[in-house]
């Protein structure tokens, strides 16, 4: 069980988190500590319970810090983790959801910086650009119109059709370009785009294909030797997502045979920690791949909104216990507090009988309740409770720390 009052709250930022999440913070009288670098488990634990006060804390992350089950544990005082990037696969999801702790990331806000990658790899893998770049800076004029194409009129294939690839569908159209898409839940298509029933069917049909999955099981390896040998000869394959989704021993193979013309690869199976640090892949020494070191979202402007959108989840989430947009507890949205009364934010135990549990306690409180908002998923619930009375009332603390003593409660909070 887990019960946190609401004084004076600490954030720590860490991997050069973009400067425009301060003001957020400061706004809702949050204390940054701010550090370039990301930490390893036992610096970070260290750092957290170093943080001043008894209040809350937050930390926020890129990829490169991990929030394991033992951070979790040893920093009692953690609220949130914000994860200052679209993927979440550093942080245990469940854990922290099993402990009270909310998740936040920024799917948003570098939708636009990714696929405006892809459309000018697109182009510079349509037009050979790399190569001859690298031909010329040898002393070689390679000035030659075979091979080069434009893309107007050429089928790009989008596999995974979520934010940004749905971005990148609309920009795709924009320059002419045919566009399919396959992805495992219905979309809705966008502009003139066209649906396919299968994996394969789009392989078969697209002189592009871009990715654009999350890191599971099922897109583990799904590129691997069996369909790129599926793809069209001639074609090109772009990776801006994940680096387990394709087999790049099988890429090289079919780079080297012709058989695909050329890759545009952004993820590796395995990257380095930080910058600075070798990096090594089967894909090095090919003139047909395009490689760039992971940064599809590495844009000022992608940056500066995601540090706007996590820091607004997380200042929300503190002041009004709102957790639109939480990766790991349900979704509970109430307007902000009027009239002078205040408001209990409780994360529990989805088992039956929770709510008729705390009702009974609200009720021997003799508390009027202004409003509830309730939302389950898997094994939490998260409730919000809006009294009609101010929080200086002495018996606002005694009915916190009643619902706080119910043994399905694993967070609760008074705003």
């Amino acid at each position: 069980m887990r019960a946190v009052s609401s004084p004076s709250a600490h954030v720590l930022l860490l991997e050069n988190i973009h400067g425009s999440s301060h003001p957020q913070f400061r706004e809702a009288g949050v204390e940054v500590h701010a550090r370039a670098t990301g930490l390893t488990e036992d610096a970070l634990i260290e750092a957290l319970n170093g943080l001043p006060g008894d209040g809350p804390v937050m930390v926020g992350i890129r990829s490169k810090t991990h929030v394991t089950a033992r951070v979790l544990d040893a920093v009692p005082r953690l609220l949130a983790v914000g994860a200052f990037c679209i993927g979440t696969d550093q942080i245990d999801l469940a854990g922290a959801r099993d402990r009270g702790v909310v998740v936040f990331n920024a799917p948003f806000s570098n939708t636009r910086s990714v696929a405006e990658l892809i459309i000018g790899e697109i182009i510079m893998l349509s037009r050979h650009v790399f190569m001859r770049s690298a031909a010329c800076h040898r002393g070689e004029w390679r000035k030659s119109a075979k091979g080069s194409n434009e893309v107007r009129g050429k089928t790009l294939g989008i596999v995974g059709y979520g934010h940004i690839g749905s971005q990148l569908s609309v920009l795709a159209e924009a320059l002419g370009m045919q566009v399919m898409f396959y992805d495992i839940v219905g979309k809705l298509p966008l502009g003139n785009a066209q649906a396919c029933g299968s994996l394969e069917e789009l392989l078969e049909r697209s002189d592009f294909v871009s990715l654009h999955v999350p890191d599971t099981a099922l897109t583990r390896g799904m590129m691997g030797a069996a369909e790129i040998a599926q793809m069209r000869r001639g074609a090109y394959l772009l990776n801006a997502s994940r680096g387990l989704v394709v087999d790049v021993d099988a890429l090289r193979s079919a780079l080297d045979e012709g058989r695909l013309a050329g890759a545009a690869i952004d993820v590796y199976p395995k990257e380095p920690k930080g910058a600075g640090q070798a990096f090594e892949s089967v894909l090095q020494g090919s003139e047909r791949a395009i490689l760039t070191p992971h940064i599809g979202g590495s844009t000022e402007e992608a940056q500066a909104n995601i540090g706007r959108e996590v820091s607004i989840a997380l200042t929300r989430y503190l002041s009004s216990g709102v957790t639109v947009g939480a990766k790991n507890l349900p979704h509970v949205d109430a307007p902000e507090l009027t009239g002078g009364g205040c408001r209990i934010s409780n994360i529990h135990r989805n088992v039956p009988g929770v709510l008729s549990a705390i009702n009974n306690v609200v009720a021997a409180s003799e508390i009027n309740v202004a409003s509830q908002h309730l939302a389950t998923v898997a094994s939490v619930g998260v409730l919000i409770v809006d009294l009609c009375i101010p929080r200086a009332d002495p018996r606002v603390q005694s009915l916190r720390e009643a619902i706080a003593g119910l043994s399905t409660s694993l967070r609760t909070r008074l705003l």
